[in-house]
């Protein structure tokens, strides 16, 4: 194990919420650590397209340093939305809102930026650009390792994966966070 198996305060109660709301899809430890270390290098805004239950949004919580940094997050089910602001309810740097994530297209530019590989509505370069300050990093989790080039995936090439990779205006890696699952960490130039 890479980490001390404890997790935050903010990041138990968002899982409390989520096995209360039957919700089982949600941030890995794994990501949400390394989300957690890459928000105590931002400040600024970062925001989460697609916040579920708030365990994302816990784990980017966890990791702020000083008061200058302030996280939005988006949930399309108004039920998930609130369950996850209730976790934040007394904190002044975490606002979750119940909307689709277009909504926070007017919140930007993000010093961090993270979204599920799957978000409806597409997680490519070109949409998300002009949302990311320069410098500022994208996460995109819940990729399929793959040590193939171009990457195959499910005997089909990634197209969104490999977009990314090859973007000039972005430095691309991705991360494999545990034997099933890696993340895109793109930083944009």
């Amino acid at each position: 194990m890479s980490a001390p198996p404890e997790l935050p305060d903010v990041v138990t109660r968002a899982f409390d919420v989520s096995r209360r709301a039957g919700y089982v899809s949600f941030c890995r430890n794994e990501t949400g650590r390394l989300l957690a270390t890459l928000a105590a290098t931002r400040s600024g805004t970062m925001a989460e397209f697609g916040t579920g239950c708030g365990v994302g949004t816990a784990w980017l919580r966890s990791g702020v340093r000083g008061e200058a940094a302030h996280i939005v997050s988006a949930e399309l089910d108004e039920h998930l939305a609130k369950e996850a602001a209730e976790i934040f309810a007394d904190d002044e740097q975490v606002e979750v809102i119940a909307a689709d994530w277009g909504i926070l297209r007017d919140r930007g530019p993000f010093a961090l930026l993270f979204l599920d590989a799957e978000t409806p509505g597409g997680v490519s370069p070109d949409q998300l650009a002009d949302l990311v300050e320069e410098g500022g990093i994208v996460v995109i989790d819940d990729l399929i390792p793959t040590d193939l080039w171009p990457p195959i995936v499910y005997g089909r090439v990634d197209s969104l994966r490999e977009s990314w990779l090859t973007d000039e205006r972005f430095t691309t890696v991705e991360v494999m966070v545990a034997p099933d699952t890696s993340v895109l960490i793109a930083t944009k130039r």
